[in-house]
């Protein structure tokens, strides 16, 4: 892998140096000069009798010849004590070569995202690389989400009427390349997440405008009162970038950004915020690259160098975290692990993850064809064998709704559906669909979080055949599988999600006026009652908790009985990694902290 060749290169490298350096403190004897070889075919001839007059200068001259090795060694000698300080001030070069080592972190990770433009960036990985490149106003603690914790900002105020929110800013922040932050670079970021009109721009829906009153003072004005605002500024996407590089490369804020907006490019593969890394480069599905920021306002991270490499099989990835190749593994299936808790060199960790698998049914008749009738979407959730899909993943639970378990408030699995094959049946009858029908079923064909896609779709195919749908599958490529979903084009498909407001608040994106209901499944307000779209309108402002929560508990039950999907799974989390890794913590915001992980050696 191309992180552990550099840091063997690194190794290699240092051992050839003082080789090196050891045969030149060796070589300072001088060899004695070769003696000149006679032609070949010639015979000196020796003169029959010498002469007592020659003999003594021929003796004289081999004690001269004599005389200069001895010169010679004594020379050497005298060297001699130099060496011993040459030794000594190669190895104190060879210790700080040592020092200077780079420490290097190797992630293996199923890679899911298509840009690292905040803007642009929806998806698991780049929520990981945004945590440690950039930072947003406010955050949660470190382990959960039961507090909202200052972080670019040191303080907040909040208007009576609930709709304007003035932060004040830290004094000693700066971007990576050295530039203070000031409100001008919120009010752009945020901007700019607006007005480019792409994936994650819906969650600032509820801002109405900005102010940056003065350099270290923002007002941001909403819509409407949003009890849960606060909790959704800790989204990655609410991160702030340096608006003097954005708009160096290409990039605006303008009204007309989503099409004059030109800085994803470069934002690709270059980060410009203040967080604890610095993005260096990205390869897509093969390997992201950060290292560590030197002028990082907070705690400095202890790995200055982070390689996060695109293992989509987890498989591969117990292999590669066993051997050593990598430090930390990402998406191991619950079977895997299993094996890996007798290792003494390798840690797991277990615990609820944060993404709920469920089927989509568009509700347009063009694109969903049968699945588009609200009666047949809930004969498919009768269908599904709910205890199955846990017996399958150890660990996993069934959610009641598409609220992730761990809101509060959320269905679990005592107000899940349960299977009923007969009652299934029944509303396809009703339907009109008696002998069942054909359908494809789409899904991205990858391994995520340890749960293998092409299974569960597997899964999917076996218990519809029960009720006489039967199902074609059509995996496809990630990305292409992605595009497709988001452009509301698949039909029947299978998908999952992770909450982007770990507030009840996110559920809203599953019902008519929400970013998945009216986008990706066409279920659009004009096909729902005028009592359930108030209480949608309500569920965003009500402050009072209680009634709150008796919203949410009305609204769950509608989408068992009327909704478009049918969620089925929350599978468990399984990370493992190599013992002298130290600071792994999961949380469900953000998945990974990247700049709390050190080596204990």
């Amino acid at each position: 892998m191309k992180g552990i060749n550099k840091r063997h290169l690194l190794t290699s490298m240092m051992m050839v140096f003082l080789l090196f350096l050891a045969a030149a403190c060796g070589g300072a004897e001088t060899e004695a000069p070769a003696q000149e070889e006679e032609p070949a075919g010639q015979v000196e001839e020796t003169a029959p009798e010498e002469t007592e007059a020659e003999a003594p200068a021929e003796e004289e001259a081999m004690e001269e010849e004599a005389e200069e090795p001895a010169e010679e060694e004594a020379m050497e000698e005298e060297a001699e004590p130099e060496a011993p300080a040459e030794e000594e001030a190669m190895e104190e070069e060879a210790e700080e070569m040592m020092e200077e080592e780079e420490r290097v972190l190797i992630i293996g990770h199923s890679e899911v995202t298509e840009s690292y433009d905040l803007a642009h960036a929806f998806n698991p990985t780049s929520g990981i690389v945004h945590r440690a490149s950039y930072d947003t106003l406010v955050t949660f603690p470190d382990t959960d989400a039961s507090s909202i914790e200052p972080n670019l900002a040191t303080s907040w105020s909040v208007s009576e009427d609930g709709l304007s929110y003035t932060f004040n800013l830290r004094d000693d922040v700066t971007f990576a390349n050295g530039d203070p932050l000031t409100a001008d670079d919120v009010v752009f970021s945020f901007t700019r997440l607006i007005n480019v009109q792409s994936n994650p721009s819906f969650l600032a829906d509820p801002i109405e405008s900005l102010e940056a009153v003065d350099d270290l003072t923002v007002v941001i004005n909403l819509v409407e009162p949003r009890p849960s605002f606060l909790a959704e500024m800790v989204n990655s996407a609410f991160s702030v970038a340096n608006d003097a590089e954005v708009i160096a490369a290409g990039g605006t804020n303008a009204e007309d950004a989503a099409s004059t907006d030109g800085a994803q490019e470069f934002l690709d593969q270059n980060s410009v915020g203040t967080g604890p890394y610095i993005l260096e480069s990205w390869t897509p599905q093969e390997e992201t690259v950060l290292v560590r920021n030197p002028g990082y306002w907070g705690e400095s991270p202890y790995f200055d160098r982070i390689i996060i490499v695109n293992i989509p099989e987890a498989a591969t990835q117990q292999v590669a975290l066993e051997s050593g190749d990598i430090d930390l593994a990402t998406d191991l299936a619950p079977d895997q692990v299993t094996g890996l808790e007798d290792d003494p060199n390798i840690t797991v960790f277990r615990g609820q993850d944060r993404w709920t698998h469920f089927v989509l049914m568009n509700r347009d008749p063009e694109i969903g064809g049968p699945v588009s009738d609200p009666n047949v979407a809930l004969a498919i959730r009768y269908a599904l064998d709910y205890q199955g899909y846990t017996d399958l993943w150890t660990g996993s639970v069934t959610p009641g709704s598409n609220m992730w378990i761990g809101i509060a408030g959320a269905f679990g699995p005592d107000q899940a559906f349960e299977r009923d094959l007969d009652r299934a049946r029944d509303l396809l009858t009703e339907a009109g669909y008696p002998d069942g029908f054909e359908i494809e079923l789409s899904y991205p064909d990858f391994t995520f979080g340890g749960i293998n896609l092409s299974t569960n779709a597997q899964k999917i195919q076996a218990d519809l055949a029960e009720v006489g749908i039967t199902v074609s599958l059509r995996p496809g490529e990630v990305q292409v599988s992605l595009e497709e979903y988001r452009n509301g084009e698949q039909g029947f498909a299978y998908w999952f999600w992770g909450p982007d407001i770990l507030d009840p608040v996110d559920f809203l994106s599953f019902l008519p006026g929400g970013k998945v209901a009216g986008e990706r499944t066409n279920w659009t307000e004009d096909m729902i009652d005028e009592d359930t779209l108030a209480l949608i309108a309500q569920a965003g402002s009500e402050t009072d908790p209680e009634v709150r929560a008796e919203i949410f508990e009305q609204l769950q039950v509608y989408a068992q009985e009327n909704g478009a999907y049918a969620p089925f799974n929350v599978p468990a989390i399984q990370t493992a990694f190599r013992s002298d890794i130290q600071g792994y913590i999961w949380h469900p915001e953000w998945g990974l902290d990247l700049a709390g992980l050190s080596r204990s050696n």
